[in-house]
């Protein structure tokens, strides 16, 4: 679906200009394979609400909200109902554009009320806002972090939105922590594009794995040069002993191995459940209770001895902010697609720094590799200076549909090259995976519809 915002209704041709929104939504039958399966969410379908900006001929700008199937279509909802906020205004270039689109997206003052800065119309923002960075890196021939670390440190904090962190971190200390990391710029960003940045993989730990598959996939990830893998927990305890155990035997002590409970316990049981799967060396444990449970993530990291990491479901900076001042959680996990974009990103990234945690994107989606790449290697060229207990999750899967899909080398993501934020789907994919109509979804049994009906604004 396209929507103009045009006087007359006259379509504009100038290529400086969007002049029109497309929206898709795209699904993916991963739950035939159980890939992406984990204690909460056993039957996941990978799917994109997937949006392009369009300017009259010029560059397009590429962006997404990344769900499991079923409510696709209320995101992509979301993200039509946010049109007359991108079309018709002239395509973004520089960091006043972006901060002021940004701006626009999430401050409008009806569609806030459904938040506020949270939810559907949250992510629906972060998919335009990151489809215009993918735009203004393409007008400019460059990657996202690229385009990204060649800006200023007074650009890169005209870009967050201060509102509710000054408690925490103020614009002149984020400043500062830019300035600081700027001389070591250069030699940063060419030590990426020579080594690549390390990598974790999920793919062995999916719930629906057997033991034999999880065995086969523990070796293999670490023949392919992987220091860490990660396995999902949390439904059954003695399951995940035995698995945990058989994971350990196939990779040995040397390598780090993480787990996952997607949210699944109470308090009290991810201190029970996680003291149990300590003498198993967990490199930390993820989600282990609500994503808005700020004083529960703290009781879990003081009551057992396992790190713990939290973020892909965290809704917004805010809460983000009140995890690092509680001391509740030893990893942040940025999610490119749950808050508004890059600019909100920034705002966490920056957080981190001054709290000195850690970030370690969860990139466990369609298209999230892709886009969380970029920022992971922004925050070691330009704000971080450092990938020392850093490391970007990896699932290989899906990738094939990406005009410019991540390259993983000997557990590394090598640094992207292509202009944009590597979020551009093919043709083809979008044209077979399209919901309900799409021939992959014509072909499947009736059941994967579950009376699903497109919704419309």
């Amino acid at each position: 679906m396209f929507f103009r915002n045009i006087p007359g209704g006259m379509r504009m041709a100038a290529t400086g200009t969007v002049t029109a929104l497309e929206v898709h939504d795209i699904r993916f039958p991963t739950s035939e394979q159980l890939d992406g399966s984990d204690a909460m969410n056993p039957d996941p379908d990978y799917s994109a609400a997937y949006a392009v900006l369009h300017t009259g001929g010029g560059p397009q700008g590429h962006g997404l909200c990344f769900t499991i199937g079923r409510g696709n279509e209320v995101m992509a909802a979301a993200i039509r109902s946010l049109a007359p906020c991108v079309v018709g205004r002239p395509a973004p270039a520089t960091a006043a554009d972006l901060a002021a689109l940004h701006h626009d997206l999430t401050h409008d003052s009806q569609l806030r009320w459904l938040g506020p800065e949270k939810g559907v119309m949250h992510m629906a923002a972060g998919a335009l806002v990151n489809a215009a960075w993918d735009l203004a890196a393409r007008r400019a021939g460059l990657p996202v972090w690229e385009f990204l670390a060649a800006l200023s440190p007074e650009e890169l904090v005209s870009l967050v939105d201060f509102r509710y962190l000054s408690d925490a971190l103020t614009p002149g200390e984020a400043l500062a922590l830019l300035r600081a990391a700027e001389p070591g710029r250069a030699g940063r960003a060419a030590r990426l594009k020579a080594e690549g940045y390390p990598a974790y993989t999920t793919s062995p730990g999916w719930l629906g794995h057997d033991d034999r598959k999880l065995v086969r996939l523990a070796k293999a990830a670490v023949a392919d040069g992987f220091g860490q893998i990660k396995l999902k927990v949390g439904a059954d305890l003695d399951d995940d002993k035995r698995r945990m155990r058989l994971a350990r035997e196939a990779v040995g002590p040397g390598v780090r191995i993480a787990v996952d409970a997607n949210q699944r316990w109470d308090v009290a049981e991810a201190v029970r459940w996680m003291t149990a799967l300590a003498p198993y060396a967990p490199y930390w444990i993820e989600e282990p209770t609500s994503p808005d449970d700020v004083l529960g993530h703290a009781a879990v990291r003081s009551g057992q001895p396992v790190k713990v990491a939290t973020g892909e479901h965290v809704a917004n900076r805010v809460v983000f902010k009140q995890l690092l001042q509680a001391g509740a959680v030893d990893f942040v996990q940025i999610d490119a697609a749950r808050v508004a974009g890059v600019n909100e990103n920034l705002a966490i990234l920056l957080l981190a720094a001054k709290y000195g945690v850690p970030v370690c994107p969860h990139a466990g989606g369609v298209g999230l590799c892709e886009l969380v790449q970029h920022l992971a290697m922004f925050d070691y060229v330009a704000v971080s200076g450092s990938w020392e207990d850093r490391v970007i999750e990896y699932v290989d899967h899906l990738h094939d549909h990406f005009s410019d899909p991540v390259v993983i080398d000997r557990g590394r993501y090598r640094a992207p090259t292509a202009p944009g934020f590597s979020a551009r789907m093919k043709p083809a994919s979008l044209a077979s995976h399209r919901f309900p109509d799409g021939p992959v979804w014509r072909a499947r049994q009736p059941q994967h519809h579950r009376g699903e009906q497109e919704v419309s604004v």
